[in-house]
Order: structure tokens, then C-alpha cells, then sequence
């Protein structure tokens, strides 16, 4: 899978240290892979979720969020954020 953008990881772990092994191990093994559908997607992150038209991991021991847009069919993964768990809970992302 092609991830769009690494800077937005490189930024969120400049300001939270803590989470820069799991965000570089999810970075590692998504761009390794092509995943066919979420299903298969699911395989590999049992935790992730499907909501309001993005995909969630659970980062750090779902300390963070990482919200995605993926288009399975390119072979895309776009971030569309990386939030603290209380960020993400005040659903401003889905706008």
C-alpha cells in the first residue's frame, strides 16, 4: 500500500515521543502489504475499526487514534490524522 503522508507521523511523534515505535511498526507493515479489502485489512489489525467512512487504529495500546481513508482498490492509505484518544472523542475529525 502506498501511505500518504509519513510527515504527519514524523510530526505527531515529535510532539508525542511514545507513540513512534507503534506508529513506525503500523507505517512498516501497511506499506508492505497490499490489502485486498478491510477484511483482510482486519487480519493483521483485529482492533481497527470502520467509522463514518474512515478506518481507526488503535494506537500505542489505544492511547492514540490513527484515522485513515483507504481506497483498497489503488492501493492507497491516506492519514487523515493522528489524534490523543481524548481528541478523538471530541469527533471534530469526521468534519
Amino acid at each position: 500500500m502506498h501511505i500518504i503522508t509519513y510527515k504527519r507521523i514524523r510530526e505527531f511523534v515529535a510532539k508525542y515521543p511514545d507513540s513512534q515505535s507503534s506508529l513506525e511498526n503500523w507505517y512498516r507493515i501497511v506499506s508492505q502489504t497490499d490489502y485486498a479489502s478491510f477484511s483482510h485489512l482486519r487480519q493483521h489489525f483485529s482492533s481497527a475499526d470502520y467509522v463514518d467512512g474512515f478506518v481507526v487504529f488503535n494506537i500505542s495500546g489505544n492511547k492514540y487514534r490513527l484515522i485513515t481513508a483507504i481506497h483498497f482498490n489503488r492501493k492507497k492509505v491516506y492519514i487523515r490524522a493522528i489524534l490523543t484518544h481524548p481528541e478523538y472523542d471530541k469527533g471534530q475529525w469526521k468534519r
